[in-house]
Order: structure tokens, then sequence, then C-alpha cells
């Protein structure tokens, strides 16, 4: 991935953190977007800049703005002069028990999973349709599978997940579009009882739960070694899904 130019979304901690350091590692410049975590962002570029210089750069945006998705695809060619990888990764996650959601929880969540990687697709497809490039959208096992008390969220996964199928679609045959679907790779930072996670760990094949870097050992996969792949979905989530 050699001065290939990565867009990771959400990029400064968690699962977007090990995406954006594992295509680094493989050769890639990583534009990582932030929106309120400035701190993690600007320290994990540094670590990256360390390594080689002048290959990472960051950006803050809020993707609710209707002008950040043509501002974030202006960053990266402002700082590489490319964009060759989106990685739609930033979400917004916690409970909407029906009786309790309200239109500004509906329009958070929807925008965050559904509605910003759509349109921040839309704006990165001319730099990518260029590049040959390819769109990689985190979806959620619960995108396939509801989770109870969060009928929003997996609403916005599924429809997540179906959107990438329509990309590839209108996409192809110069950009490629696919999803990964994590099960139960990183605990929500709200407290949780060992017991659930005992429980959601039990309903694994596995029988245990996942990292970060198997989220981002398959994004990996699927931009360095995957040229044949589009439309797919891979679940991440030691059998979750089964």
């Amino acid at each position: 991935m050699r001065d290939q130019v990565v867009l990771v979304t959400g990029g400064a901690r968690r699962v977007g953190a090990a995406v954006a350091r594992a295509l680094h590692a493989a050769g890639a410049n990583v534009l990582v977007h932030y929106r309120s975590s400035g701190g993690a962002a600007i320290a994990l570029a540094d670590e990256l800049n360390r390594e080689r210089p002048n290959s990472a750069a960051t950006h803050a945006a809020d993707l609710l703005d209707a002008t950040a998705p043509d501002a974030l695809v202006e960053a990266a060619l402002r700082a590489f002069g490319r964009l060759d990888v989106l990685i739609n990764n930033a979400s917004t996650f916690y409970p909407t028990p029906i009786g309790t959601i309200t239109a500004a929880q509906w329009d958070d969540l929807m925008g965050s999973n559904l509605k910003a990687p759509l349109f921040l697709s839309q704006a990165a497809a001319p730099s990518l349709r260029a590049n040959r490039g390819l769109i990689i959208n985190i979806v959620d096992v619960h995108g396939l599978r509801p989770l109870k008390a969060h009928p929003v969220y997996s609403a916005a996964k599924a429809g997540l997940a179906m959107l990438t199928r329509s990309l590839a679609r209108e996409l192809g045959p110069e950009i490629r579009v696919n999803g990964i679907a994590p099960g139960p790779v990183l605990w929500p930072e709200k407290s949780m009882s060992d017991a659930l996670k005992q429980e959601i760990i039990g309903k694994t094949a596995l029988k245990r739960y996942g990292t970060p870097q198997d989220i981002a050992r398959t994004a990996l996969f699927l931009a360095k070694d995957a040229p044949y792949i589009t439309g797919q979905i891979i679940a991440v989530d030691g059998g979750r899904s089964i």
C-alpha cells in the first residue's frame, strides 16, 4: 500500500486507531478524522509520523454537518494529493428502548451510522474512481441480528449493510465497496457487568472475544489482497452471527 492514502473516520481511538495503524504499517498515508478526540488523534498522527515522516494528518469534523464530507475529502487531497481508501468507521451507539425514542436520537444514530457514510462515499467517489479505490464500511453484527433495546442503532447498521451492497453496484467497476461486521471485539465505554460480558461471549462459536486488531487485519486484507471482492460484508465476530 505504499503511497496510497487512507481516510479513517473516527480514527483517533479504539477500532479506528487500530485500522489506521495497520494500514499505515503496510505503507499507506493516513488522514485521521475525529470529532471530539483531538488529543488522541494528534497523538496517533505524531506516533505514525515518527515511524514515517509526513505520513499522517488529522482533520476535525462533525459528520452530521452537511459540509463535512467535502471538507474531509479536500483535507485528504490537500495533505497527500490523492485518496485511495475510505474507511467509514465513525459511529454513535446507545440504547433507545421503544417508548423513549426521540427525534434527536433518530437523527443522531441514523446520521452517524448511515447518512454520513453515504454522503462521504459520494464526496469521495471521484477521487476513489481515479485510483480504482475502495470503501470499507464498519457495519455491526447487530445490523444483521438486532440488539434488544437498540432498535434505531440496529436499523441504522442494517441500512449501512444494504448501502454497502448498493454502492458496490453503483460504483463498480472502478471502486470496490465492502463491509466488516464486528462482533464482541471491544466493550462499550459505559460500564457493563461481567455476567453480561460472559453471556455475550457464550453466544459466539469461539467462546471468546476478539480485538480491534482482528478488524484491522480484515481491513488490511480487503485493501491489499482482495481485488476481486466487492459488495460483501465479512463478519468478524467469533461465530456470533451463526
